[in-house]
């Protein structure tokens, strides 16, 4: 079953795209271990590598506070893809 996510690409535009919704599909479209972060208040997550800034992926885009500040850096490709349920899902 594939998910419709948008893309998130160092150096590129967020496009939307299908991608399997299987572990080892995500593994491989974000070039490592999965985590999932949650900075928005909508049930939406960014699903990125856990290890993208330690083994020196591109950086991506940066996340920031209600007041404009930078928090975190995502580094690598990430998608974003609906979390309101168990398992990552298609965003509308």
């Amino acid at each position: 079953m594939k998910i419709k996510v948008v893309m998130l690409e160092s150096g590129k535009e967020a496009y939307v795209a299908e991608i399997d919704n299987l572990l080892g599909s995500m593994q491989r479209t974000v070039g490592g271990l999965v985590e999932a972060v949650y900075p928005f208040e909508a049930q939406v997550c960014i699903v990125c590598n856990e290890e993208g800034k330690i083994i020196g992926l591109p950086l991506n885009r940066a996340l920031r506070d209600e007041n404009g500040h930078i928090y975190e850096i995502i580094a690598g490709t990430a998608f974003i893809c609906n979390c309101s349920g168990e398992d990552f899902g298609s965003l509308s």
